[in-house]
């Protein structure tokens, strides 16, 4: 069936999202869901257990949740594509998955005869997608509605998967929980009021039959909050508001901000959840709320049963530069950290700092502090008035360092792979008044800065892909790639040690690991890839398959939109 005979597709074709003044706005947008149904029958009937879950990382068949394990590795342990025969890779189908939106996500990939793919995009769609063909098997259409506003686009990074549903976060700060056969809606759950600038895109993850989700908004002035659903029903377990109120002057606690931007990851031997936690609001003007803004950029470490704060590890205190710790967490079992004398369970990542950070999962010590990934320039100093005489430019600017784009981690290398960005920002503060559901930054930023006021000392690389051994935090390889576009999507490590990522420029790369070698190319697109790559194993052909979204972001230049899923496959 072609997609413009699919309702769900044209609906979220026809949704229009635009950058408007109070941010990025839906309009003509569906007024109910709407849901297309072409041959369910072919997807097999079984449930997704728990059992499953705990043990997708060792599935070679599978792609189960947004990272592929609890740990968040976004490694697979296929190993029919290895270092001597990568360049034999195939593109085994292209489709068009419509809307022309954002694809910054991960599909999931639930094992069987056929495999079933549920791939996502803005704004709040999702389908299932016979894997081994690459056709449409139902697709669903959220109605995001006409006054929400957002910072960033319509992005949606993908679903979690658990006995016959699947579960998606939606523009207007929801959750949406859907039969997974057929693509009917089971219950839906308002995390809190769009209006007000409250929003979701990431993926949820959900574990013993508990959902764990959170906020967006920070840039809309918003106090943010992580929670927990029961996924059979719909209803909240509990609420966690990120910043501590008594730490808090006057009102400000009341636009405290504290958001997170992605998926949560959890440590099922332990039983904590790990968020990642973004920036204090305002994001520039800190004179509004004094104090260190305890909780803002940082690593935040709960129970999963309670909401109850274990302990918190904060990278840029009273942060005044949009230093979000923005990206997944990483589970990290028996790392030997030599210069420590210990052999221990990490908790890891990088932070738009550019530092990579090593922690304790039990206390959130920090035990290493990685070098640099990028250039660290006038980091950290203090951001003009927006009426003072003087220039600022930053590196990292606001979107890092490291972002959102989800990590890898490769037990074959010993080594993480980040997307990174150096790129130089400007930026100033100054006072705003707050208005709900309006963007409140306290302050402006210039993306393009002129030349005459850029530090002589950068080295006018705009990214790089970067391998970091988190035992030590030594940068043991760096691919800087040149663009007038973001680098943006994420990376993806095999039990062969390749790493594969997709770039700005529209390319599909594949290295070597260890060495950061370019083993394979394969020109994509003239647009962006800004999505994740995902692999599984399919028995029946026997061939494993990668398959990565392909389309930009309209946000602050990452190359136009696209609406393209790209599947290569080798043969054993």
């Amino acid at each position: 069936m072609a997609i413009e005979d699919d309702e769900a597709i044209k609906a979220a074709s026809d949704t229009i999202v635009e950058e408007t003044e109070l941010g990025y706005q839906v309009f003509n947008a569906p007024d109910e869901p709407v849901l297309h149904q072409t041959d369910t029958d072919r997807i097999p009937r079984f449930d997704v257990t728990q059992e499953m879950l705990d043990e997708s990382a060792a599935d070679p068949e599978s792609w189960l949740m947004f990272s592929k394990n609890y740990e968040a590795h976004r490694f697979t342990p296929c190993d029919v594509v290895t270092k001597e025969n990568v360049a034999d890779l195939e593109l085994e189908y292209d489709m068009e998955v419509g809307a022309n939106s954002s694809m910054e996500g991960s599909p999931v990939v639930v094992p069987g005869d056929p495999p079933v793919m549920y791939q996502t995009n803005g704004p709040s769609h999702v389908k299932a997608i016979d894997a081994r063909e690459g056709e449409v098997l139902w697709s669903y259409t959220y109605p995001a509605p006409d006054d929400a506003v957002l910072c960033c686009d319509d992005n949606n990074r993908g679903v979690a998967v658990w006995k016959d549903k699947i579960y998606m976060t939606s523009l207007d700060s929801g959750v949406q929980a859907l039969n997974r056969y057929t693509g009917e809606e089971e219950w839906y759950a308002s995390t809190a009021d769009h209006k007000e600038g409250y929003s979701a895109t990431w993926a949820p993850i959900i574990w013993k039959g508990m959902l764990f989700t959170g906020s967006a908004g920070g840039e809309f002035g918003v106090r943010g909050f992580h929670c927990a659903y029961n996924a059979e029903t719909g209803e909240e377990l509990w609420r966690l508001n990120t910043c501590p109120e008594e730490e808090y002057v006057g009102d400000s606690i009341k636009q405290s901000g504290g958001t997170n931007w992605m998926t949560a990851t959890l440590d099922p031997e332990r039983e904590l959840l790990y968020f990642n936690v973004g920036n204090p609001s305002p994001d520039f003007n800190g004179t509004v709320r004094p104090g260190p803004n305890r909780n803002t950029c940082s690593t935040l470490c709960v129970d999963p049963k309670t909401g109850e704060v274990q302990w918190a590890h904060q990278e840029s205190a009273h942060d005044i530069w949009d230093y979000d710790s923005a990206h997944q967490r990483m589970i990290i079992r028996d790392l030997e950290i030599d210069h420590l004398d210990t052999t221990t369970d990490v908790v890891y990542n990088g932070g738009k700092t550019s530092w990579t950070y090593t922690m304790d999962p039990d206390t959130g010590k920090l035990l290493v502090r990685g070098q640099p990934m990028t250039q660290q320039i006038n980091m950290m100093t203090m951001v003009p008035h927006v009426d003072e005489e003087r220039d600022y430019v930053m590196l990292p600017g606001l979107l890092g360092g490291h972002d959102w784009q989800p990590p890898t981690y490769c037990p074959t290398t010993g080594l993480c792979y980040h997307k990174t960005l150096n790129t130089p920002h400007e930026i100033y503060w100054r006072n705003e008044e707050y208005r709900p559901g309006e963007k409140f930054w306290g302050g402006i930023v210039d993306v393009e800065p002129d030349e005459e006021i850029i530090p002589d000392e950068y080295n006018g690389h705009i990214s790089a892909i970067v391998a970091v051994d988190p035992a030590t935090g030594k940068v043991k390889w760096r691919d800087w790639i040149d663009s007038d576009r973001y680098l943006w999507g994420g990376t993806m490590s095999t039990a062969t040690g390749l790493v594969f990522a997709g770039t700005q420029n529209g390319n599909m790369v594949a290295y070597d690991g260890e060495t950061g070698e370019r083993l394979w190319e394969f020109d994509v697109s003239d647009k962006a890839v800004s999505g994740d790559p995902v692999s599984w194993y399919d028995p029946q052909t026997e061939k494993q398959y990668i398959a990565i979204q392909v389309g930009g972001s309209g946000f602050v230049g990452r190359g136009p939109r696209g609406d393209r899923l790209v599947v290569f496959s080798l043969e054993k």
